[in-house]
């Protein structure tokens, strides 16, 4: 993914140090154990090994039941990874804490002033107080975003700060966050991880919960709607991002719809979802991409997830952004060096939590201190607070800086505007459990703020990030680092909130548009699971004969195996490439509708797709394949009945189900095409009904054998026989009749007209008249009904 957002992986503080040997959370400056720790502690030490994990076993268990993955950028390729929680959480003392919070909406407000600054007046650098360089010679620094003023008048509305302590207790911020801040959807889920596990301790600790945190800022977005009709929506990349998951947990948490830049268009300086009943207003956008993607029109012309007139959208003032574009200038690592005389000349006060010591090496004198404190020095690049790297991938801690002074002196020169040194710092510990018991890692905080219509509010919690060893390195989560709740413990019992409104002002609100993508990944979701159960029951019913006769060659088995063939269904395997290609094809689509896809179907489907791979290296041909086929059709028939008993009956549901009604009428117009007539094999017609799952149906209706008129009766023509060619396009014509008009213009639809067509011309058919020519004729019928579908509410 070209866009490199705000990642949950990317470590900004690599090269500080750690304290090895102790936990400095959890013990005072006297060397004992903090009073907030207490009670954690006493429980922890009374519980065996065996408790402990299985506790952390059902942090574990929820956490891969509801799919929280990250995704991990390497050199074999880009893969999902369980979150990695590390279970024992970190606990703050709630007067602490306050201090913390007024230090954290003290710089937010700095943020917003410094950010509104640079895009209007730019007073900082007329006094002098800010380099010009680092203003316009930033990559950040959007130039046509210059005077264009938010629609509400903030730039900033949610940001997060990584921020340490050392071991005497001092907090330092060491990075701001302000392009697309990510991980609050994560800090919620390591907090029901973390319950999960000490349910019983959390219950009796005064831990601050995190709901109304969330509650408020979705009702401060709410407030910036201009107009009645106005949507609000999370921009993402897509699903290859790192924290996809997290996007789509998010927008389904607030109720939030999740889109990507395709789904956006600009029309009359408002943007605009397309969804299956047209163009629809956004007036609210949480973007979680970086900001120069957001338009290939007036920013960066080569991205491809972006909506061309977004910015024109802003000079408008017909949409917020959050957060505003441009604003990703604010992460520069060189800013840190001025951030204290800015809050200063800003806001005439000092920062309450400092930054880490930084110098911007573009000064003559900070240059020449960097250069002579060489070897207490993290030198990095000046305009991003991506990792420290040098040339070959490793952090440059000075100390490591190979060269004499002078050619570290020249080294800088040259370079300088674009570095800056800062200072080495030690981090304190937390403790985590490590090979059964408690032991002191180094640990950095990432805390959310959040505009409200009171003000900055700040998420009482975040979570910590725990390093795999003592170097503060391995923090990052992409190199093996792992995740904490943070508890913030009361003195007195907290209230307890939820996002849920109040019962007396209950409404009952309609479901929201569907964008065109989304019921596009629905109708392909619908097509790839009927495709797989069409393969499947074929599949099945030839490796039960072919167990008989092991004989792949029998007329019957040949023939069947050439219509596989003619399908793109190779047999080489007993369980076929591919079918696990179908599957996967539906898991992707499934992928780009996270935030509308139940937890239970995305794990049914997952484990359809593990199963399915498993048998398809292990498993032989014959009974142990026609077994392997029938675990696999009930575990895709545990995910259509998910899917059929949960998911509301609403626009994205009929699209699932027309998917699955058109495949399922294009399988079975097929193999009737290719198997019900006169030169077929012996014994197809009987293996037909077993692959349209009627042999009982047969039995029961017909008083006599399997004859070609009774099964093209039952598995064509019958309106009662769920697995019947009518049934299907009487299904698809109830529901095309229940989608919204998409022109509005009262009279029927071309779709609407074709889907009755079809049904009215099969439903006047006898089994006579059923021929091959007429079967591959509705076959190419029901293919242009697919495009028409697509042409009418996906284009």
């Amino acid at each position: 993914m070209s866009a490199q957002n705000e990642a949950i992986g990317d470590d900004p503080i690599l090269g500080y140090r750690a304290l090895p040997g102790v936990s400095d959370e959890m013990l005072d400056r006297d060397g004992q154990i903090r009073p907030v720790w207490q009670n954690l502690i006493d429980a922890l030490g009374h519980m065996s090994e065996g408790e402990l994990h299985e506790r952390f076993a059902r942090a574990d268990r929820y956490l891969r039941d509801a799919g929280v993955f990250y995704r991990a950028y390497g050199a074999q390729g880009n893969a999902e990874r369980s979150w990695p929680i590390s279970h024992v959480p970190v606990l703050i003392d709630g007067k602490e804490w306050e201090k913390v919070s007024a230090g954290l909406v003290q710089r937010a407000e700095l943020l917003e002033k410094i950010v509104a600054d640079i895009y209007s007046d730019n007073t900082l650098v007329k006094e002098g107080i800010l380099p010009p360089a680092l203003v316009a010679s930033n990559p950040e620094f959007l130039r046509p975003l210059v005077g264009v003023k938010p629609a509400r008048g903030h730039y900033l509305h949610f940001c997060s700060f990584e921020i340490g302590r050392g071991p005497d207790g001092n907090w330092w911020v060491l990075t701001d966050r302000t392009q697309a801040p990510s991980g609050a959807g994560f800090a919620l889920e390591n907090r029901v991880a973390t319950t999960r596990a000490f349910s019983d301790i959390y219950g009796e600790t005064h831990v601050h919960r995190l709901a109304s945190f969330f509650g408020a800022f979705r009702d401060a977005l709410q407030a910036h709607k201009r107009y009645p009709d106005d949507r609000i929506a999370v921009l993402t990349p897509g699903p290859a991002n790192e924290t996809y998951f997290e996007h789509a947990y998010i927008a389904r948490y607030l109720g939030f719809m999740l889109l990507e830049g395709e789904d956006l268009a600009v029309v009359n300086d408002r943007v605009m979802v397309r969804t299956v009943a047209g163009l629809k207003p956004i007036g609210v956008l949480w973007r979680r991409l970086d900001a120069s993607y957001a338009d290939p029109l007036e920013l960066n012309q080569n991205s491809h997830i972006g909506t061309a007139g977004m910015v024109q959208a802003l000079r408008a003032g017909s949409v917020t952004i959050v957060n505003a574009l441009g604003s990703g200038i604010l992460e520069t690592r060189a800013l840190l060096a001025f951030t204290p005389t800015i809050c200063r000349r800003l806001l005439g006060e000092e920062l309450i939590l400092p930054s880490i010591a930084t110098w911007w090496c573009g000064q003559k004198d900070e240059r020449q201190h960097v250069a002579e404190n060489i070897k207490k020095m993290v030198i990095g690049p000046a305009y991003s607070r991506a990792p420290f790297f040098d040339d070959n991938g490793q952090s440059v801690l000075g100390e490591k800086r190979a060269g004499t002074k002078a050619e570290i002196e020249a080294w800088l020169a040259a370079e300088g505007n674009r570095l800056v040194g800062q200072e080495v710092v030690t981090l304190s510990t937390t403790p985590a459990f490590v090979n059964g018991k408690l032991t002191p890692r180094p640990m950095s905080l990432r805390v959310f703020a959040a505009r409200t219509e009171n003000g900055w509010q700040i998420m009482p919690g975040g979570f910590a990030r725990i390093g795999s060893g003592d170097d503060v390195a391995a923090i990052a989560m992409q190199a093996g680092g792992s995740a904490a709740d943070v508890w913030i413990v009361s003195d007195k019992p907290v209230e307890r909130q939820t996002l849920l409104p109040p019962e007396e002002i209950f409404s009952r609100n309609m479901p929201g548009s569907l964008p065109s993508r989304a019921a596009d990944n629905l109708f392909w979701l619908g097509r790839y699971i009927e495709r797989a159960e069409g393969a499947l029951r074929i599949l099945r019913s030839w490796h039960m004969r072919f167990a008989e006769s092991a004989d792949p060659e029998q007329p019957l088995l040949a023939d069947v195996t050439r219509y596989m063939k003619s399908i793109d269904m190779d047999m080489a395997k007993a369980v076929p490439a591919p079918l696990i290609r179908n599957i996967d094809s539906a898991i992707y689509s499934a992928s780009n509708i996270r935030d509308r896809f139940s937890p239970d179907g995305w794990l049914a489907l997952n484990d359809l797709a593990k199963t399915a791979k498993r048998f398809h290296e292990a498993v032989q041909h014959g009974d142990d394949a026609a077994h392997a086929m029938t675990v696999l059709l009930r575990k895709l028939a545990g995910f259509a009945g998910l899917v059929h008993e949960n998911m509301y009956r609403f626009t994205g549901w009929r699209f699932l189900s027309i998917g699955r009604y058109l495949e399922r009428g294009l399988h079975m117009t097929r193999l009737l095409g290719h198997m019900s007539g006169p030169d077929a094999p012996d014994g197809s017609l009987d293996m037909l009904l077993e692959i349209g799952d009627s042999v009982m149906t047969h039995r029961r209706r017909y008083n006599v054998n399997t004859a070609r008129l009774t099964v093209t009766d039952l598995l064509a023509l019958d309106p009662l026989n769920p697995r019947s060619i009518l049934f299907q396009l009487n299904e698809i014509r109830t529901e095309v009749e229940q989608l919204p008009h998409p022109h509005g213009t009262g009279q029927m639809s071309a779709l609407e007209r074709e889907s009755m067509r079809l049904h009215s011309g099969l439903a006047v058919m006898t089994p006579e008249t059923m021929t091959a020519d007429i079967y591959q004729k509705l076959e190419t019928e029901m293919e242009k009904l697919s495009d028409l579908i697509g042409q009418t509410y996906f284009g």
